[in-house]
């Protein structure tokens, strides 16, 4: 059986990771076997604030809804429990858009839910 050699594939295998992590801070950058490591733990992180950002956006979204609805004396609870009640379909996103940017058609909507 003939040998076969594989040193131009895992040249190849190293210039394409090295090129991922070439902005890395001290030998992460430059060593193939740090810089495989801090690839892994750079995805790692990025998966984990991918779904942190989610519950981020929504407690920010919920913080503008209730200081929104308090201006109008009422909670954030009883709010969305009226929207409920009422069985408006908004969803925080939007409300929250609209208690900053249309301040007047947030009230109406307090208005409407109260």
């Amino acid at each position: 059986m003939t040998r076969v050699k594989r040193g131009l594939m895992t040249k190849k295998r190293h210039k394409n990771l090295i090129s991922k992590v070439k902005w890395f801070r001290m030998m992460n950058g430059n060593v193939f076997s740090r810089a495989k490591n801090a690839l892994a733990k750079a995805w790692t992180n990025a998966y984990i604030w991918r779904k942190l950002k989610k519950r981020d956006f929504r407690s920010l979204w919920t913080i503008r809804i209730n200081n929104a609805a308090r201006e109008l004396w009422m909670t954030y609870s009883t709010f969305i429990h009226a929207l409920n009640v009422k069985q408006v379909k908004l969803d925080r996103k939007a409300l929250s858009n609209l208690a900053i940017a249309y301040p007047e058609v947030f009230k109406n909507i307090v208005d409407f839910v109260k």
